[in-house]
């Protein structure tokens, strides 16, 4: 069965050359474009029965825009992308946009042929397997890598926090007590309160650790706000 289509990439090749396998097996290409930014303008003025989108970055944000604009100009054109394998985020994207499919970008012709005639038939054209795949990294994340710097931070009083800049600048107790406006004593209770919270033995590990996790960039932005600098 004729589909009467359009196929837009970015990449000119690849939409000339799935144009070609289509034109070939009987469908009606009206165009292989590759615009930057006038795809829906192009799509809506040939105004195809179907649209194949090719897009590398299904996550970013606003790549979708086109297929908004397609369907709120021209909602009878039914839009497919075609993409790489996606995160649950950018088919879940496209689909909001209002595409009507999703197609990898290494699926065999037929397959491209299978979701043209579905989504012009009002049906979602996405593959069962690719579906399975992005439910299962929704109900089953990828643990994020632990923030040791952040970590870390959440254990100490903003008090300590400033001391352990002033550890790491290479301050004394005599000049961080003089600084920040307390005893002597108690300075030096402070840099041993921020020792034995860190896990670490002397101050020169203390400032080590603070810069190999990060901890120093975020402490001394939380010291300097609350010096008011």
């Amino acid at each position: 069965m004729s589909v009467r289509l359009m196929v837009v990439d970015d990449h000119r090749l690849l939409a000339e050359a799935l144009a070609s396998a289509l034109k070939l097996r009987g469908h009606r290409v009206l165009a292989a474009a590759a615009p930057s930014g006038g795809a829906a303008e192009l799509v809506i003025s040939r105004a195809p029965e179907v649209c194949l989108l090719g897009t590398a970055t299904p996550a970013e944000p606003g790549v979708f825009d086109p297929v908004v604009r397609i369907k709120r100009e021209k909602p009878q054109i039914a839009v497919v992308v075609l993409g790489p394998v996606p995160s649950p985020r950018g088919i879940a994207s496209a689909f909001a946009a209002g595409a009507s499919g999703y197609v990898r970008h290494d699926e065999r012709i037929e397959g491209v042929e299978r979701a043209m005639v579905k989504a012009r038939a009002g049906e979602a054209a996405v593959a069962p397997q690719l579906l399975q795949q992005s439910f299962t990294e929704l109900l089953n994340p990828a643990t994020e890598p632990d923030d040791e710097g952040a970590r870390l931070l959440q254990m100490l009083t903003p008090r300590e926090v400033e001391v352990l800049v002033r550890v790491a600048e290479g301050e004394d107790t005599r000049l961080i007590a003089a600084g920040m406006g307390i005893a002597p004593s108690t300075a030096r209770t402070h840099v041993q309160r921020v020792l034995m919270k860190l896990g670490v033995g002397s101050r020169l590990e203390a400032a080590a650790l603070a810069a190999r996790t990060g901890l120093l960039d975020r402490a001394s932005g939380t010291a300097a706000a609350g010096r008011g600098e």
